[in-house]
């Protein structure tokens, strides 16, 4: 995102959930860490220079691919006629056996995907969610079967930087954060022999 947004496109982003559950803290009040977590996010856009943020306050756990809510995804990809969108791999489950994809990540990739094709792009489903859009290109992040890379070398500080405002989750392990998403970037920049890159699985619609 960052990358994009230095290149000169508008980048949106949509924030589905409020993040309030995201603890392993149990004093710490709900709405306390829906509203840290809104700043976070607020400051974090600044980092990545991302255009519009859009938070659709589902709380956490709560997401499922229902018409309603794929719906309410329709409606944002024709309100913002994006050429590319971007979302969580669904099909990206196990990885290794000390950690498995969250649900609301799994939950929203398929919606996303459901709601890019056919939804939007056709006029008889949702109508009054507004004319339909082709999207021409998806990319799944945290993919098990990537097979695109992107050359982030020029952005990966913005990234770390926009990491490292979510501090309500990051806590005082800010040095560590940053070296996981360095070593990571870099090990995927081998790929294609960049010093730093993202990996995603791509889709092309056409256009």
């Amino acid at each position: 995102m960052a990358l994009w947004a230095e290149l000169g496109a508008r980048v949106d982003l949509v924030v589905c959930t409020k993040g309030e559950k995201g603890t392993i803290d149990a004093s710490k009040d709900v709405s306390e860490l829906e509203s840290e977590r809104l700043l976070e996010l607020e400051n974090a856009k600044t980092k990545l220079g991302i255009s519009e943020l859009v938070n659709l306050y589902v709380p956490d756990g709560g997401i499922e691919n229902t018409a309603r809510f794929r719906a309410e995804i329709v409606r944002l990809i024709r309100q913002f006629k994006p050429e590319a969108v971007l979302c969580p791999d669904p099909t990206a489950v196990f990885f290794g056996t000390g950690y498995f994809n969250h649900r609301d990540h799994r939950e929203l990739g398929w919606t996303v995907l459901d709601s890019v094709s056919p939804a939007a792009s056709l006029p008889h489903y949702f109508p009054s969610e507004g004319p339909p859009h082709q999207v021409s290109t998806v990319l799944m992040s945290g993919s098990l079967e990537a097979d695109a890379f992107v050359d982030v070398s020029a952005s990966i500080k913005k990234k770390v930087d926009a990491v490292l405002c979510h501090r309500s989750q990051i806590g005082d392990r800010e040095e560590w954060m940053s070296e996981v998403i360095s070593t990571r970037a870099k090990e995927t920049g081998k790929a294609i022999g960049v010093g730093y890159a993202e990996a995603f699985r791509l889709l092309e619609l056409g256009s």
